[in-house]
């Protein structure tokens, strides 16, 4: 019973990790090709590459083997380190829109009250 109990949630974490990375994917795609090479980031290409892969990897092997933590490595330095270069050099979500105006904007900016 406590076997298939383990069994169980290494399943469970195994299938997030895989929700995980194809998150990740999903981001990537979304961006633009030339955010990427302005945020001197590598290749969108290499990053659909290495996290379909990384999506793959975790969705066939189990978490106990050394693929899988590659995968979640390279997954992890993608929400880290690379998607938010790419949100600051696309000016919010992949270039689709910044910040959301407020009541309270102003015509030069938002007013923060004489300060």
């Amino acid at each position: 019973m406590l076997v298939f109990g383990f069994w169980g949630v290494v399943g469970l974490i195994s299938l997030a990790l895989g929700l995980f990375a194809l998150a990740a994917f999903i981001d990537a795609a979304l961006h633009r090709e030339d955010a990427f090479r302005a945020a001197d980031k590598n290749t969108k290409g290499f990053w659909l590459i290495i996290l379909g892969l990384s999506a793959v990897v975790m969705k066939l092997f189990s978490i106990l083997s050394f693929l899988p933590v590659i995968g979640l490595i390279a997954t992890i330095v993608y929400f880290v380190d690379v998607r938010p270069a790419l949100q600051q050099v696309s000016g919010g979500r992949g270039g689709r829109g910044g910040r959301r105006p407020s009541s309270s904007d102003g015509p030069y900016g938002p007013y923060n009250g004489g300060r």
